[in-house]
């Protein structure tokens, strides 16, 4: 009879195996290859990896199933076999475990999805859950010894994968973390924070694994050990930070390094310790030397002083920006896109800007690297025009190609700037643009940004909960689609921002009012009032041709066909038809909207200022 896990823990520090796509590698596996499925398409050399490490001295072998969930076989076409690669992976290292007439302990092993969980991602967390849950099954079928949940950067998604794990298995289950080289993970989160939040979730054993080497995981779990002094942990690190040479990835801390960390794991409490990227069979058994030969302390040697995430936060409040204001005030705000010049000159900006300005815009609106254009940072144009043409401006915040850190020093850095107004967005693909080899990733959805803005910044802390401090005095957008193909979708993007905290909408350029107002009233009979101030997009329009692009090409945008047929009729007078054409559109729309949001074509400011002139002239 095996012996039982977690009264193991009691009385000896186990040893668990080391990395499985290291040896794997190191075997002629490609990395771009599905490890998993080799337990079922070459079980021998998984087989192999297995006997090294029991041969070492590893007390718990985890199976080859890291990758084994919906999201990532998905990306090989192996999403039907999941039950059937996960079972495999488990009767293969009990069959080598039996083998060796060892009592070693079998670990279902459960990597992150791949995807990014909401609300900084579009998978939301009930789908990661049931992913998790299809894995989970497979494994306790299979009859693992103890469930390990490894490598989660987002605690959203380990929270989500320990319930899977709960209610799907009686098996005991660790969860572990991982940090970047600033001992925080990928969104921010502190190990003190991760270790709460990870003892909360019923997980029998929390821990970190991967990240950076020993001495980085020493200190991270010596911070987790004080926040959760009453659980068990797992400590599985790389060896060291990985770099490649002659096209090789190499690690560079050695076995003795290993075995030397090993013994200062355990004495600051460690219950479960082996290794991960990088590490091999002789890691493993030079940590297992090292804790048979070093006697185990009686209390722990090692002390972290835990420093306080949280400072007094100033709580100087500043006044409402004059959009919110007058928006407060019920007025009927015009606001005007304007782009980035694509050089050094900003005096056609300026110019323009001035023009608008003094037809009777209320704000000035500007896009961040329209169409993937490059073109000069927008918050720098923002502050140009706030300071020499007098204007409140609207920042316009994509959150495509900005990670967590870039997004948050960003915000920081518009705020200094003086810019209050952010509208936050999803942003063009740089596929469509100038570099479309240009890297493209993002950490967060405009959801989520909206959440990070309104519940953390202007409360004084970051993503992390430390304080920035002071709170910032953002007044966040966001876009509204009142034309969508899907209406359920774009309610529950609508609700998710809601919920966020979102202060106002901004609209796609509309030519059937009729249409936008029932998308409004259909989503308030279902889901209550849309109770944010909505400024609709008018998009002049000046030829034939223009129209007849905008309504074949531009997704999203339809004209109908009795004002495609003003525009051809007009003629010559097409761009004062067309001025005609949007103030009556913004008559229609008055009743209901607070405010427009225009956005002319081809730099032409003069057609807005004219289109501003007969809004005005009709109120």
């Amino acid at each position: 009879m095996k012996p039982d896990f977690l009264k193991l823990l009691n009385s000896t520090t186990l040893i668990a195996d080391g990395a499985m796509g290291t040896m794997l590698n190191a075997r002629g596996v490609g990395f771009e290859k599905c490890f998993d499925e080799l337990n079922i398409t070459n079980p021998a050399v998984v087989a192999e990896v297995h006997r090294e490490y029991i041969e070492a001295g590893a007390q718990i072998i985890l199976a080859n199933t890291f990758s084994a969930n919906r999201f990532k076989l998905e990306k090989f076409g192996l999403h039907n076999q999941i039950t059937q690669i996960n079972q495999a992976g488990v009767e293969l290292a009990r069959r080598v475990a039996a083998a060796s007439f060892k009592d070693v302990l079998i670990a279902g092993d459960i990597g992150p999805l791949g995807v990014r969980l909401a609300p900084f991602g579009r998978v939301q967390v009930e789908d990661a859950r049931a992913a998790f849950a299809e894995q989970v099954k497979a494994l306790s079928a299979a009859e693992v010894d103890l469930i390990v949940i490894e490598t989660i950067a987002d605690l959203y998604e380990a929270q989500a994968a320990v319930q899977a794990a709960k209610e799907n298995s009686t098996c005991p289950v660790v969860v572990c973390i991982t940090f970047t080289r600033d001992g925080r993970t990928i969104l921010g989160d502190t190990p003190e924070k991760a270790a709460r939040i990870l003892a909360e979730t019923g997980a029998d054993v929390i821990g970190v694994n991967c990240s950076g080497g020993p001495a980085q995981l020493l200190r991270i779990l010596g911070q987790m050990k004080q926040a959760a002094a009453q659980m068990r942990f797992w400590v599985k690190p790389n060896a060291g930070w990985p770099e490649q040479v002659s096209g090789r990835i190499m690690y560079p801390a050695d076995p003795d390094y290993f075995g030397d960390y090993a013994v200062s794991f355990r004495a600051a409490g460690a219950n479960i310790v082996g290794g991960c990227c990088g590490t091999t069979p002789r890691h493993i058994a030079a940590m297992r030397k090292a804790l048979d030969t070093t006697p185990a302390p009686q209390v722990s040697s090692i002390r972290v002083v835990n420093q306080p995430e949280i400072q007094d936060i100033e709580t100087e409040i500043e006044p409402p920006t004059q959009l919110a204001q007058k928006l407060n005030d019920g007025k009927f705000v015009i606001a005007v896109e304007m782009d980035p010049p694509r050089g050094l000159s900003t005096h056609k900006l300026l110019a323009g800007a001035s023009l608008l300005a003094e037809a009777g815009a209320d704000v000035i609106d500007v896009a961040d690297s329209p169409m993937a254009r490059m073109r000069m940072s927008a918050w720098a144009v923002c502050e140009i025009l706030q300071r020499k043409a007098n204007v409140e401006t609207t920042l316009h915040f994509p959150t495509r190609g900005r990670n967590l850190l870039r997004v948050q020093g960003d915000l920081l850095a518009a705020h200094a700037l003086g810019i209050r107004n952010v509208f936050v967005v999803m942003g063009d693909p740089t596929s469509i643009g100038d570099y479309p080899e240009a890297a493209d990733n993002f950490d967060i959805v405009p959801s989520g940004l909206i959440k990070l803005i309104k519940q953390g910044f202007n409360t004084g802390v970051d993503h992390s909960g430390t304080s920035i401090g002071q709170p910032t005095n953002f007044f966040v957008g966001s876009a509204l689609n009142l034309s969508p193909q899907d209406f359920s979708v774009e309610a529950k993007n609508i609700r998710r921002k809601l919920k966020s905290g979102v202060d106002f909408f901004l609209t796609q350029p509309i030519f059937d009012p009729q249409m936008a107002a029932s998308f409004i009233t259909r989503f308030t009979n279902e889901f209550g009032p849309l109770d944010k101030p909505i400024l609709i997009g008018i998009l002049p329009l000046f030829s034939t041709r223009h129209v007849n692009f905008l309504h074949h090409e531009v997704p999203g945008i339809n004209i109908p066909e009795p004002i495609r047929m003003r525009m051809e009729k007009a003629g010559e007078n097409s761009v004062s038809e067309g001025v005609r054409i949007t103030a009556e559109l913004v008559e229609q729309i008055r009743s209901w909207a607070h405010g427009i949001y225009i956005m002319p074509q081809f730099n032409r400011y003069d057609v807005a200022a004219e289109m501003i002139d007969a809004v005005n002239n009709r109120a």
